[in-house]
């Protein structure tokens, strides 16, 4: 069934038994759709009795022969389910009718967690439904007009006995997920989505590079990088090319070209070991790499191949320049459709390899991560549409290009939605960036809790002023740097996660929507957590012992679906069969979703010791340490905790120290009586502590896990 303005998906879904719908949102037009879809069944409109509407739902409704109230304050829900059973009878509907909410863009769940809970306690049968708006949550660069206004995605029916606010969530977001995962853009390609964008900003949106203060409008970028993209396909026959830059115009042009010339860009990590960058160069099989030459001095212990392998791109540009202008030219006067068909553009698409990414090898040998074009398409679009940027908006990119974040987020992302890019070649000259946040206006600042703590020392509040959204990820955001953040700045840093392997986004905490006349304000925001799903993401938790499903609000291993996520990892059919299971994600982190759809992150399994036959969390302890200690406001890593094995218990705790005295074993003991007073278990407790020079952190501000296993076997 369909209409000129939507569509269903999995009408064979709905149960021909009588069942209460709970659509996820629901506004007037929406409501019309669902009145012609059950036109051949009893329809009886459920309302909570506090909520507001729309005049026009209201009106439509007051008109309804039929419909029924509840409050979501009532002390026997069983008792009101009993009271619209009636209405199920041969066959019956019962719709429930959200009320006007205040929330962020293209949230699936528009309803309370308190009617949630009244609804999954009346008893009735529930068919959740999710509504996707694409037109919502869609590139800048697609025509919106053509894209249906609402996708009706049918969920899988839910028992009276397995109705929970937790079932309902996890079957409304797997149910959004198949919605999302059909829309047609995802069969596109990147470099002709990033055409498309350079050539529709050419003008209004620039890269401001502030390792030298030059800027360059977006229409100048593309063709240098076009220019460039030809100079690239004759340098090598491989389908993939190294970048070794930092962010900046080069290395934004580099990654452009690459795209242009039909092959998959692959930045390395720069900051890695020699051994864990020839592990990268071997598993991509590249033989360019493209830099700059102030760069390979700099670097000194990368192990650079020989100088013929080389692109030195500040070389190369220069001696671009008619063509640069020729190309300038033609992406004026050429639309962008015939501008790819002479590049060649959509050859690479969907499903095809978009960018090779490596994980920092903080637990083992770097994996390569193979990201797609419908992965990154889908990525930039969930994270924009969460975001919904102001016309005119700025972004700071000081994160490395081989970062996952720095990659999607701060080149993708402002190429093809159209904002500012201010970039640095490093997050942690504080000072510096403060002054190209106040000089550009920045809006949007991606960072990490390490390259956090820079900025509570000589920077002015006054600088950051115009920053609307501080996100951080890659490791927990502490809440007492988050207050004084706040308290110094005027704005909360929010945190975020994902993975290299999601593209990276998957979650992110963002400052609550503006309240609105006669709606509920739902959060968007929730300390301790990483936030709500992006849209069209689904998740399911397992028990970490039996592998089993369990609800989403009980602790379990994270498994994540949706469009973002990646295909499988280069040249590893083993690792990647152990990771992925019909579009499943299993992320190895552990942690639970709340009524609101809040996901708390609780540790990784390799961040967790098997003690005694009990899970003992590592991330737990530390915070728990720096607590007691009176740790938390440090700007560098004092102490870490590390498992190692042990013969009575399986493994035991050792605690790694910066500030370590002479007297371990005494400092141990008073550090145990620490803990246990602020109610940690015993078995929790660290058993030896290890004196260090410094905890070994990466460059993404990730603890380096497999230097800090090496130091605790000093024991």
């Amino acid at each position: 069934m369909s209409s000129a303005s939507s569509s269903i998906l999995h009408k064979n879904r709905i149960p021909a038994t009588g069942v209460l719908v709970i659509p996820g949102r629901l506004n007037f037009e929406q409501l019309v759709f669902l009145e012609k879809l059950f036109a051949d069944r009893k329809i009886t409109w459920l309302i909570e009795e506090s909520s507001h509407h729309d005049p026009a739902l209201r009106n439509h409704l007051e008109k309804s022969d039929s419909g029924a109230m509840f409050s979501c304050t009532d002390a026997a829900p069983a008792s009101a389910g009993a009271q619209l059973q009636p209405y199920l009878e041969n066959h019956g509907i019962l719709i429930f009718v959200p009320g006007r909410v205040a929330v962020r863009n293209a949230t699936a769940c528009h309803i309370p967690a308190s009617h949630l809970r009244a609804l999954c306690a009346f008893g009735l049968p529930i068919l959740p439904i999710a509504i996707d708006c694409p037109r919502e949550s869609s590139l800048c660069i697609g025509h919106r007009s053509a894209l249906p206004h609402s996708v009706f995605s049918i969920a899988k029916p839910i028992s009276p006995a397995e109705a929970s606010v937790a079932t309902y969530r996890q079957c409304l977001l797997d149910a959004a997920e198949e919605a999302f995962s059909t829309r047609p853009m995802l069969n596109g390609s990147l470099a002709m989505a990033l055409l498309e964008g350079l050539r529709k900003h050419s003008s209004k949106y620039r890269l401001f590079d502030g390792s030298d203060d030059s800027e360059l409008p977006y229409g100048k970028v593309l063709a240098a990088a076009i220019a460039f993209s030809k100079v690239i396909k004759e340098e090598t026959d491989q389908a993939r090319v190294a970048i070794v830059l930092p962010p900046g115009k080069t290395g934004l042009i580099a990654n452009l070209a690459v795209l242009f010339a039909g092959k998959t860009p692959v930045n390395l990590n720069f900051t890695a070991g020699p051994e864990a960058i020839r592990s990268c160069i071997r598993q991509a099989g590249v033989d360019r790499f493209i830099t700059a030459d102030p760069f390979v001095r700099k670097i000194s212990g990368f192990p650079w191949p020989p100088n013929r392998d080389l692109i030195l791109i500040e070389r190369v540009l220069p001696g671009l320049k008619k063509k640069v202008l020729t190309w300038w030219i033609l992406t004026k006067l050429l639309p962008s459709a015939l501008l790819g068909l002479l590049l060649g553009l959509n050859k690479r698409r969907g499903n095809d390899e978009a960018a090779l990414l490596f994980t920092s090898g903080s637990s083992g040998e770097p994996k390569g991560v193979v990201l797609s074009h419908r992965n990154v398409l889908a990525n930039v679009t969930q994270f924009s549409s969460r975001l919904h940027l102001s016309p005119g908006s700025s972004i700071l990119g000081c994160l490395p290009l081989f970062h996952s974040f720095g990659c999607t987020v701060t080149l993708w992302f402002p190429c093809i939605e159209g904002i500012h890019l201010v970039t640095y070649p490093s997050p942690l000259e504080t000072q510096r960036l403060a002054e190209l946040v106040a000089l550009h206006q920045v809006n949007v600042f991606l960072t990490t809790p390490t390259f956090l703590r820079g900025y509570m020392k000589r920077i002015d509040p006054a600088q950051l002023a115009s920053l609307q959204f501080v996100v951080t990820g890659a490791e927990k955001l502490p809440l007492p740097l988050a207050d004084a953040f706040e308290e110094k700045f005027g704005i909360r840093p929010q945190e975020g996660y994902g993975l290299t392997e999601t593209s990276p986004g998957s979650n992110v905490n963002l400052p609550d929507p503006s309240p609105a006349t006669d709606a509920t304000t739902m959060a968007s925001a929730r300390n301790g957590s990483v936030g709500q799903l992006l849209p069209g993401m689904a998740i399911r938790i397992t028990d970490p012992v039996t592998e089993r499903t369990v609800p989403i609000n009980r602790q379990g291993v994270i498994w994540f679906k949706g469009a973002n996520v990646f295909p499988g990892y280069l040249g590893d059919p083993k690792i990647t069969t152990a990771v992925l299971h019909s579009g499943w994600f299993r992320t190895g982190d552990i942690g639970r979703v709340d009524d609101d759809g809040f996901l708390f992150i609780e540790g990784r399994i390799s961040r967790f010791s098997k003690i005694a036959g009990e899970m003992v969390p590592h991330e737990t302890i530390e915070a728990a340490v720096n607590k007691v200690l009176d740790l938390d406001h440090e700007s560098e890593r004092k102490i870490a905790i590390i498992g190692i094995p042990d013969t009575q218990k399986g493994e035991a705790i050792v605690l790694l120290s910066t500030f370590a005295g002479p007297t371990l074993e005494q400092e141990c003991i008073d550090l145990r009586y620490k803990l246990l007073d602020a109610g940690i278990p015993s078995l929790w407790c660290p058993k030896h502590i290890v004196p260090v020079t410094e905890i070994p952190v990466l460059a993404s501000g990730k603890l380096d896990l497999k230097g800090c296993e090496s130091l605790a076997k000093r024991i």
